[in-house]
């Protein structure tokens, strides 16, 4: 459900950034963050509630999982405002769909930027990006505006899959470009675009079509399109896939990484080469994003039963057989992203199960019940991990602990399918209905 610097030192000593310069003070710019490992250095607060700890609280427009991205005084997300579809158009036309009982329908869709004002909480911008008439059912769980877009110095750049991708002048509120790259995502959207130098790199992983598109920042135009390797699945709904891309620099150079379905591959920025890829086996519909350290990058596998991977790094071509250096089988999300802190994994289940465990070896270190569902993905600080649910709650726990010691439990009035994203140690946090600026305690 994109979330100044708040890069901590680990990552920043191995250059595991996605962007070609060092991001500014206050900045919060893609899902999970500057490094896009959802990693905090700041002093997060630990107590909030409806009634205290809030700066403020402003409604927010329509209906959207994209997080917030954070730039000095500009917090952008996206919404779709949607209007109902006949019932009975829905059933016709999901009948032939495995999950017709959980998908939802608009009969057409504005599809919007939102920008907020850090100080005040007040809406300054609300702008149509695309009017899309008669779309596509998506999940219940899903939106027509869950892809967290990328912000940076007088650009934000929105995607919303199949429906369009646009780069806005944050200063102006005009459109710079817009394009679009069809696939099928049968669900809706998921997959949030990254920068990468110049580019902006789009995960196109539909049950039709499978291929990565790399664009021009500035201009929009193609640099490379990469098709993924052929799949064994013929079954759709096996062959689609969600993940946002991960940029890691290898050996003083970057590499892409990026799950789907069947593959995890990373990719040459330049050129779109295939530099290693790795047969996860039969999976799909991979949400989390991978986390790295400087050993391992660690990928979750998707449904139907998801794996945890812990791939060694420093692989060339086909490492399947050669780089995976332990895997984790139980109660591992397909929503959530792990995050990774000194030496420890910590995850939670779609349906609440948290986890932590041993990044050398896989071992658990400590499994318990946390309350509610989630969606969104978890934050870490040194000392605190804290957890975000579908029912409101936020669930803090001591990163340090072996018995996974819950420091504090908040609760908002709406539930959380977005990751919030922090700036100066406030958390801004996006429910179904508002945006919040939490101080907290």
């Amino acid at each position: 459900m994109a979330l100044r610097c708040v890069a901590f030192s680990v990552l920043v000593c191995l250059s595991l950034t996605s962007f070609s310069v060092a991001v500014a003070e206050e900045s919060w710019p893609q899902f999970r963050g500057p490094e896009g490992q959802g990693v905090v250095s700041d002093a997060l607060p630990l107590k909030w509630s409806e009634d205290a700890g809030i700066r403020w609280k402003t409604a927010l427009p329509g209906r959207g999982w994209s997080s917030p991205v954070v730039l000095g005084d500009q917090i952008w997300l996206t919404t779709a405002i949607e209007r109902a579809e006949d019932p009975e158009v829905l059933k016709e036309r999901t009948k032939n769909s495995p999950t017709a009982n959980a998908m939802a329908l608009a009969a057409d869709v504005s599809l919007r930027a939102v920008c907020v004002d850090r100080q005040s909480g007040q809406i300054v911008h609300d702008i149509e990006l695309a009017h899309v008439t008669s779309p596509d059912p998506i999940h219940s769980l899903n939106s027509y505006a869950s892809p967290t877009p990328v912000l940076e110095p007088g650009r934000l750049y929105c995607h919303f899959g199949c429906y369009g991708t646009v780069c806005l002048d944050t200063s102006t509120g005009e459109k710079v470009w817009e394009k679009k790259f069809a696939h099928e995502h049968l669900v809706g959207p998921g997959s949030s675009p990254v920068v990468c130098d110049n580019l902006l790199v789009l995960t196109c992983d539909g049950a039709d079509v499978q291929y990565i598109v790399a664009v021009d920042k500035e201009t929009g135009e193609v640099a490379w399109k990469k098709d993924r390797p052929p799949l064994r699945a013929t079954n759709p709904d096996f062959r689609k896939s969600y993940a946002t891309p991960l940029v890691i620099e290898e050996a003083g150079e970057k590499q892409i990484v990026i799950p789907g379905a069947q593959w995890i591959i990373a990719y040459a920025p330049e050129d779109g080469r295939e530099l290693w890829t790795l047969d996860h086996g039969a999976g799909f519909s991979l949400a989390p994003r991978p986390v790295v350290d400087g050993e391992r990058i660690y990928c979750c596998t998707g449904f139907t039963r998801a794996n945890l991977l812990a791939i060694r790094r420093g692989g060339e071509g086909d490492i399947t057989k050669s780089h995976v250096d332990w895997h984790h089988g139980k109660q591992v999300p397909t929503q959530p992203s792990p995050v990774l802190i000194d030496g420890k994994i910590f995850m939670v289940s779609d349906t609440g199960v948290g986890q932590c465990l041993d990044t050398k070896t896989g071992e658990v270190v400590w499994k318990k019940r946390l309350e509610g569902n989630y969606s969104a993905s978890p934050l870490a600080t040194s000392e605190r991990v804290y957890f975000f649910n579908r029912e409101g709650a936020t669930t803090i726990v001591d990163a340090k602990s072996t018995s996974g010691a819950e420091l504090g439990r908040n609760q908002l009035d709406a539930g959380q399918m977005a990751t919030p994203a922090i700036v100066d140690g406030e958390m801004i946090a996006r429910t179904e209905t508002h945006l919040y600026a939490i101080k907290g305690e």
